[in-house]
């Protein structure tokens, strides 16, 4: 799968950038002036107390809330300056539940291009879903999924939108050990293969480092400390 190059853009920006992100909320920052980078085939693993303000910053990150103060910039670009649609169509968002519609697995990962009146990639689509070892799956009801299976839906439908980023919102915390360790392979090998950038929320120190190329601590909404994960995760 190839993306395409946005000419307007700077080759040389990260994929996404943080410029003292804000977000109040009655008065108090629940994300405060956080200023971060993540470029293509990296992981940036977000980590902090509960309340720090992870799930708020991840939020932000493709405007499902809206920036107080501060912007995002993708390549370069304010992320303002694109429509709600193309930025979640390029910076897809996995929630922490699967959030899947009734209906098969294939209805599912093509939502996307169906919302948008695009033709469906049928074969990136199936590429994709092989590569997710779901292929067998495609006219199974979504009722029907383990929880793993559920989420690698959730993920190839991401995917099948052809994003430059996604953002995974504690992908695992419902999963059992063999089957976490499956995903977060998946998720590792699609970052690199498909040179996009990933920002994981994520509860668990073990998973970041495991995951991880740099980690962004927060507390209280605000940075507590930022860089590589062996360093911000040392013992």
């Amino acid at each position: 799968m190839k993306h395409d190059t946005h000419a307007s853009e700077s080759e040389d920006a990260p994929l996404l950038e943080t410029e003292r992100l804000t977000r109040l909320v009655d008065g108090t920052a629940v994300v405060d002036t956080v200023s971060v980078t993540v470029s293509r085939g990296e992981v940036l693993a977000v980590v902090g107390p509960s309340g720090a303000g992870k799930s708020s910053f991840l939020r932000l990150l493709n405007r499902l809330d809206e920036p107080s103060s501060g912007s995002v910039y993708v390549e370069g670009v304010d992320y303002r300056e694109l429509s709600p649609r193309t930025l979640r169509q390029r910076i897809g968002l996995v929630p922490q539940q699967p959030s899947l519609v009734p209906g098969t697995v294939w209805e599912n990962v093509v939502r996307g291009p169906t919302l948008r009146d695009e033709p469906v990639p049928e074969e990136r689509t199936r590429e994709l879903l092989e590569r997710l070892d779901i292929a067998d799956y495609e006219a199974k009801d979504v009722g029907d999924l383990s929880g793993g299976e559920a989420q690698r839906v959730a993920l190839t439908r991401t995917l099948v939108n052809d994003p430059d980023a996604f953002l995974l919102d504690e992908p695992t915390s419902n999963l059992d050990a063999g089957t976490e360790a499956y995903v977060e392979a998946l998720i590792r090998e699609v970052v690199a293969d498909f040179g996009i950038a990933c920002v994981i929320v994520t509860h668990d120190p073990d998973q970041a480092r495991r995951l991880a190329d740099r980690v962004l601590s927060l507390e209280d909404g605000a940075v507590s400390d930022l860089g590589p994960a062996r360093e911000v995760l040392s013992p």
